[in-house]
């Protein structure tokens, strides 16, 4: 459905309104731009904001705090079993969701962005068809456009994600309907170990099969090693090289086969999350009246400055592929409007970090020892078990770990895993030190805060050069 009449012409459209469009929107009104924002639903912030990071992040706290309290006995404290209102839950979630969506709805208005909801279509390299919209033009003419439409789960194949149904993706378990008595996971994945924690906590018997041999194979194995030891404790199983054959939604239950190492190889669940994947959304935007170019996967390809092939268009985010992550996206999403301003930018992070919001947490930053070892690079991996922190054992987790992989000869620190409570936020001083192209010496002559979590990050360091305090030096 087409709307308006007229024809409107900017300096740069931005096509999503998720991280990666509204960070290129507002980095390109600061630089002086005329800016429309294209967006089909109703509300900024895209899959993150919405029906992702930031709901999922929201119960993962609910769940950190239900687990806290059921493992504080250790510590002389005794809680009843906890309440669970799953209505005031959902209305907490929301609102979390509702006060920073307004907040970028402000920021918008503060900025001079123009947000149109609607679904942009490409007409030719110049020029985008405005569908599904309201307003008041049907044309949108632009200097440069930007690409920001990110991505979406992938069912497995023969089954689909409907409303009210109990085959659902991550957008389905986030609205939290009820609390299944079974749920199965299908997928060892960062979404797949998250909402699994999530539901265990809140009670559920989870269930989780993972294709390969192991969770979370991008990570490091010897950190994932101690989550999966402590996920095989809140999950009722985990099932390595499994996988579904078939599903069937059949009497309020999911009836599924498997294949694999898996003894029982049909089970019947009370729902299903699925989570072995998202797929680019650069389907029907018109690209093929453009000159981009799309691989087979459909990923839109971009060079460094994230221009397409075709001059005019930039994109940024899922839908070109790499690490699919909030923060990514923002990152190219102000490369790109740089570029277009004519800035000398390029998206050259030497340290992306990726976390994973579980109990404990995972968390890890540029080269890592399979990786490094496997560019041929000579590598020290110094690492530092929780076992040793004094901030650790006062929290009642000593499992942790962290792990700093340095050049074996300039002692120049190439990456750095943790895994522990709040590794997500120790990360930071990883990524600063990959970032800056840190020497370990740099990392182990910084003071660091006594007793912290942040400690392990400078012992490891010390650790390389043979001179932690609170474990023995190598031989």
């Amino acid at each position: 459905m087409v709307m308006g009449e007229f024809t409107e012409r900017v300096d740069v459209l931005i096509i999503g309104g998720g991280p990666g469009g509204y960070a290129a929107a507002f980095r390109a009104a600061d630089l002086g731009m005329d800016v429309t924002l294209v967006e089909m639903d109703q509300r900024l912030g895209g899959v993150c904001l919405l029906r992702g990071c930031i709901p999922s992040k929201s119960l993962l706290h609910v769940a950190e705090l239900l687990h806290e309290a059921r493992n504080a006995d250790k510590m002389g404290i005794f809680f009843e079993n906890p309440k669970i209102d799953l209505d005031k839950m959902r209305d907490w979630k929301d609102s979390v969701i509702d006060r920073l969506a307004q907040g970028l709805s402000h920021l918008c208005k503060k900025r001079n962005v123009r947000v149109i909801k609607g679904r942009a279509r490409f007409e030719d390299s110049r020029t985008i068809q405005l569908l599904d919209s309201k307003a008041d033009v049907s044309h949108i003419q632009f200097k440069h456009a930007i690409i920001a439409t990110g991505s979406s789960p992938i069912p497995i194949p023969g089954t689909e994600f409907r409303e009210n149904g109990r085959i659902i993706s991550s957008t389905g378990a986030l609205d939290i309907v009820d609390i299944p008595d079974s749920l199965l996971v299908v997928g060892g994945g960062y979404v797949g170990a998250e909402l699994g924690s999530v539901y265990a906590a809140l009670g559920s018997k989870v269930t989780l099969v993972e294709s390969s041999d192991r969770l979370l194979s991008g990570a490091d194995k010897e950190l994932v090693d101690i989550l999966t030891d402590d996920l095989e404790n809140l999950f009722h199983a985990i099932h390595l090289n499994t996988t579904v054959e078939e599903m069937e939604e059949k009497n309020r239950k999911v009836r599924v086969i498997f294949q694999g190492d898996i003894d029982q190889k049909e089970e019947e669940y009370d729902r299903v999350l699925t989570a072995i994947g998202r797929r680019p959304n650069s389907d029907d935007l018109g690209l093929d009246e453009t000159r981009v170019r799309v691989d087979d996967n459909g990923y839109i390809q971009v060079d460094d400055r994230l221009r397409t092939s075709d001059k005019n268009i930039f994109a940024v985010g899922d839908v070109v592929g790499g690490a699919m992550l909030a923060h990514k996206a923002m990152y190219e999403g102000k490369v790109a409007a740089e570029v277009i301003a004519g800035k000398p930018a390029a998206f050259d992070a030497r340290a992306i970090p990726a976390v994973v919001y579980t109990f404990p947490q995972l968390a890890w930053c540029g080269l890592m020892e399979k990786e490094a070892k496997e560019e041929g690079l000579k590598v020290t991996v110094s690492r530092f078990p929780w076992s040793a922190s004094g901030r650790a054992a006062s929290m009642g987790y000593r499992k942790g770990l962290t792990k700093m992989v340095t050049d074996a000869e300039t002692g120049q620190v190439l990456g750095v895993g943790i895994v522990g409570r709040e590794a997500g936020e120790l990360i930071a001083e990883g990524v600063l030190a990959v970032e800056m192209g840190a020497m370990a010496e740099d990392v182990a002559l910084s003071i660091h805060p006594h007793p912290t979590l942040s400690e392990t990050e400078g012992e490891a360091a010390e650790a390389f050069l043979g001179k932690s305090t609170h474990i023995l030096p190598k031989k």
